[in-house]
């Protein structure tokens, strides 16, 4: 094991921790980048932004920060409790 790697490992960001600029930031990048699949319905920029940031709310997704490649992903909580 080397002495940094603890701090290699993925860190939760709360959302409440975050501004307003920044949280809509690491949401919209989210949805943009993923593609996500809404169903049958297409969905608006907003309404999807609005979903993302719903279910940071409810505790469903989680703000990850990853300093290995220094970026930010938003995950599904059940993903991260598949992982341990």
């Amino acid at each position: 094991m080397y002495p940094d790697e603890e701090d290699q490992t993925p860190v939760a960001v709360p959302h409440t921790e975050l501004s307003p600029e920044a949280l809509r930031g690491v949401i919209e990048s989210f949805v943009l980048r993923e593609g996500t699949e809404y169903g049958e319905r297409e969905y608006t920029l907003e309404e999807k932004l609005a979903q993302v940031m719903q279910q940071l709310e409810r505790g469903e997704a989680q703000i990850m920060f990853d300093p290995v490649s220094n970026s930010v992903a938003i995950v599904e909580r059940r993903k991260l409790a598949g992982r341990s």
